[in-house]
């Protein structure tokens, strides 16, 4: 992990002021957040500040930040030497990020490493004339057109010594440049071309189905119409003739042939239960828990069965 440090003090400006667009700009992405939470607009400030300070965030930019959110510096500072988007040195006019990742590596990336060394310097310095800097970092997610660079805000890619020894000299004099593959590949396919879609009636929908497809799916969608339209009709006139509506397919209406006392729940249909709890018809003994019909009992046979208990319970046991 590399080690950020704020640039020497002999090339910090003494202050830093946003300039009154970006000063509007600032509140307004301020304004965002609720009260109390205008640190949240922190990174938004800094990058300003680093897009107006000409690609690099001073000291005396930091501590303006932390003026206007109410932020201790030292907060600022963290946030500042933690994300490597904040370049903390002065940068060219053109500052180049060359990948130097495993992908780029096995693609020539060294390569493309010397001549930033040869054409520009070292890293972290700036051209003579402070139109050219460069710096080798992470990936940058352009694996498929490796070696790639980000300059400025744009990525070239498929790079290789020579084209990329033209692209500088054309940065440094003011030339236009393309960005993107530097090669004739298209976006991030193949080289030489794409191997698939290459025959165009695979996707003009020429071949969707067989014969004519596109008569076949109109005729489908009329018959649909005419049948949901003869359907209509028919329960129409049925309904004026207060009759069931015939089925457009010709049968006869249903009728239900199940008896309606076959229809109700077993409740309905099953013989009386047993009285609840609260029925003055409730039996107290368990020996008689089916009462007669209507849920009255016999007072008779209660009194003999209990006649017939208290005989046999005065004869002596032998």
């Amino acid at each position: 992990m590399s080690v950020r440090r704020l640039a020497p003090d002999h090339v910090q400006p003494a202050s830093f002021a946003f300039e009154p667009a970006n000063e509007n700009w600032a509140d307004q992405q301020i304004a965002k957040y609720p009260q109390g939470r205008q640190a949240s607009a922190v990174i938004p400030l800094l990058w300003k500040a680093q897009e107006q300070h000409h690609g690099w965030v001073p000291r005396a930019a930091i501590e303006a930040v932390a003026r206007k959110l109410d932020m201790a510096p030292m907060r600022v500072m963290e946030i500042a030497t933690f994300y490597t988007m904040f370049n903390l040195q002065p940068v060219g006019e053109h500052f180049i990020q060359l990948c130097g990742t495993t992908p780029c590596a096995l693609r020539g990336a060294e390569a493309i490493r010397k001549v930033c060394e040869e054409v520009i310097g070292p890293q972290s310095t700036v051209s003579a004339d402070g139109k050219l800097s460069w710096l080798e970092v992470e990936c940058l997610g352009a694996c498929c057109n490796a070696p790639m660079a980000q300059i400025n805000f744009d990525y070239y890619e498929d790079l290789t010594p020579e084209n990329f020894r033209a692209l500088l000299d054309d940065l440094r004099h003011g030339r236009p440049t393309k960005p993107g593959p530097q090669n004739d590949r298209s976006c991030s396919e193949p080289l030489g071309g794409g191997e698939t879609l290459k025959d165009a009636a695979l996707y003009d929908g020429t071949v969707i189905g067989a014969g004519d497809w596109q008569a076949r799916i109109a005729d489908q969608r009329k018959a649909a119409a005419e049948a949901a339209a003869a359907k209509a009709a028919a329960e129409a006139e049925a309904n004026k003739a207060g009759a069931p509506a015939a089925d457009p397919k010709g049968e006869a209406p249903r009728t239900d042939a199940t008896p309606a006392a076959a229809t109700k729940p077993a409740t309905e249909t099953a013989s009386p239960g047993r009285p609840k709890p609260s029925s003055p018809g409730q039996p107290s003994s368990a020996a008689n828990d089916t009462p007669a019909a209507g849920g009255k009992i016999d007072a008779r046979s209660t009194a003999e069965s209990g006649k017939s208990a208290g005989s046999s319970a005065d004869k002596p046991v032998k």
